[in-house]
Order: C-alpha cells, then structure tokens, then sequence
C-alpha cells in the first residue's frame, strides 16, 4: 500500500518536451508516511511507536501521560523519525503537516485507572475521539480506532464474535470504560458513513507484555509482581472466570496489519488470542514459573467482572492473515525478569 509518494510523471514529461534524452535516474525518492499515535507513551501506543518506525514511517506520539509515561519512548528521543508531543487529545486538534494515519490509542485502560479517572477517560472517549476523527477528515488521514472486548460486557455469547451487541451495564462500576468505547465506535462509524472516512476499528482483548505499569490492577503484571514480592496472589471469587492473554508483540502485529492494509473501510475486528485459561489456572502458572511462595488467597467478586472473555478471531485469520504465536507460558517467561529487573530499580530509587 503506498499511503504517500510521487510518480514522478511531472520529470518525465520536462525530459520529453525539452528534446534532450536524460537517463533516467530511478523513481524520485519519497517522503516517508507519517503516523500520528495518541497515548503515544502508553503502554501499547509505545510499542506501536517502536513498529512504525521499524518500518520506515515518520511517528508523531501524542500523550498527555495521564497513565502514560516518557520512559517508554526514552529510547526514541532523538530519532530524526520521531516527535513526542505532550498534549491532550480533548483538546483542539492542529498539524500543518500531512498525516498519512491516525491511531486513537488515548485513553486509561485498567480497571484502577478508570476508576481513578473516571471523567478523564469518558471525555477521551468522546471529546478526543471527535478531535482525532476531525483531524483525520480535514487531512485526508486513515483513522484506527483501539475499541475494547469491554464493549461485549458480560457475555452471553462465547466466543465473542464481532456481530455480538454485548451484555452491558450502562450504569455500573466499568460503564465509564465501556460505554466511552461504545459510543467511539458509533462516533467512528458515523464519520465513516457521513463522511465516507477510512476508518477501522480494533476491539483489543487482553494484551500483556513489557512497559505494563505493575500497580494498574491488571492481572498479569499485578500476579507476577506479587508472586516476586513473595506475596499471595488474590482471586476474585474463586478464580473459576476466564480471560484469553494476548502477547503484546503478536498484538502490535495485528494492528499494524490492520492499519495498513487497504480495502478494510469500515470494518470492525477483534484481535486477540483465543487461548482461555482460568484466572486460577493463570495464578498457578505464574507462581510456578515465578518460584514465587505466596500462594492464592480469595476475596469477593467486583461488580460487572465478565465470567468468559474469549474472542472469536475467525475474522482477523481472514482478512488480515492474523494469528498469535507466542503462547502464554512463553510470554509469562520472557515477561518475569523485565518485572524483576522494575521491582529492583524500585527499591533502589526508595
């Protein structure tokens, strides 16, 4: 797909007119695409920064780093390719320069988070959501859009398969998140049907991987971190409901295959990998891969936590040739010492 570039038509005819043969030197170089990424110096939006200029583009990242934060993009500082922005997307959106792609990645995406900042992420939700899009019509710019498997709430349908509507609790303790993604998408689809805008939509299930935070409630760095602390690793219930774990590096994968890939106007998709496992089966895997001696402890169910969450990926295996690699003892394994290595420089910087 070329998203920006110059035939060259305009040299070739000069060459013609004048009479004068000129070899021909090869197509004019071109300028590379540019993608602007907002949350930027999130956890996923950081390791997207990482792919896009591994593959040549120019990236913009856009955070205001609510939860985000300028030591995952360190390493990028400086890269004549790179330009970090600290702005928030609720904000009037302005960039003279051309956008070849725009990424929504903006938003708190732990439990923790958007129950800290229970307005902040609604109004990126919405608000940044209708700047970004805005952005994207008056540039001419492909949008994605990093939706959620919040959006099937609870589910009573298993696996969950993009034509589900969801089981949700528009009032309840996760509403703030899942109503927010909801209305992005129909925000996202209007733009798409009214304005004819090149839009896709990502619905992210579980994703794991370096740069997580290891006090955003989340369960996998959350387990690892206590199993290392030789503390009990805590269940909600007794631990019988399923979630499906996602490496982080199969996950940047699919988006970008997402992103660039042409022909996908309007499509909606999930990403994610479709091995379930039990939050029980998960805490035991990580105590044992950890050596950790805390063991499980249980406390009550939280309010809206789903049961089953597991997406159905048939659609991605179709139309981007999406399909995970790393499995989770894997990526647990190769996880452990990055959270080891974190907890030390912890408790050295105490």
């Amino acid at each position: 797909m070329t998203l920006c570039g110059d035939s060259g038509t305009s040299r070739k005819l000069n060459s013609r007119c004048s009479g004068i043969p000129v070899p021909d030197p090869g197509p004019l170089p071109t300028e590379p695409p540019r993608v602007l990424i907002t949350g930027g110096a999130g956890f996923l939006g950081s390791h997207l920064c990482d792919r896009f200029l591994k593959e040549g583009w120019r990236v913009v990242a856009l955070d205001n780093l609510l939860t985000g934060s300028v030591e995952h993009i360190a390493h990028l500082m400086g890269h004549e390719r790179f330009r970090f922005i600290h702005y928030n997307v609720t904000h009037y959106l302005y960039f003279a320069e051309p956008i070849d792609l725009i990424l929504h990645f903006a938003c708190p995406a732990s439990p923790l988070d958007y129950a800290q900042f229970p307005i902040q992420t609604m109004k990126v939700d919405s608000l940044g959501t209708l700047n970004s899009l805005g952005l994207a019509r008056a540039k001419g710019s492909r949008y994605v859009f990093a939706s959620t498997s919040e959006v099937y709430g609870d589910p009573r349908e298993h696996p969950q398969k993009e034509s589900y509507w969801g089981h949700v609790n528009p009032v309840g303790p996760r509403s703030v998140y899942t109503e927010s993604k909801r209305f992005s998408e129909a925000m996202c689809m209007a733009y798409h049907r009214h304005h004819n805008l090149d839009v896709r939509i990502a619905r992210i299930f579980n994703t794991y991987g370096t740069r997580m935070r290891l006090d955003d409630g989340r369960v996998i760095p959350t387990f690892i971190a206590r199993a290392l602390r030789c503390q009990p690793l805590v269940l909600n219930g007794d631990g019988s409901q399923t979630r499906s774990f996602c490496h982080v590096d199969d996950m940047v994968d699919g988006l970008v295959r997402l992103s660039v890939q042409d022909d996908l106007n309007g499509v909606v998709v999930n990403l994610g990998n479709p091995e379930e496992v039990t939050i029980r089966s998960l805490a035991e895997r990580i105590l044992e891969l950890s050596k950790g001696k805390g063991g499980i402890e249980r406390r009550g169910m939280p309010g809206d936590d789903p049961a089953r969450r597991r997406p159905d990926i048939s659609l991605a295996r179709h139309l981007l040739d999406f399909a995970p690699h790393i499995d989770l003892d894997t990526g647990l394994s190769g996880l452990i010492p990055w959270v080891q290595e974190k907890l030390k420089a912890e408790l050295k910087n105490r």
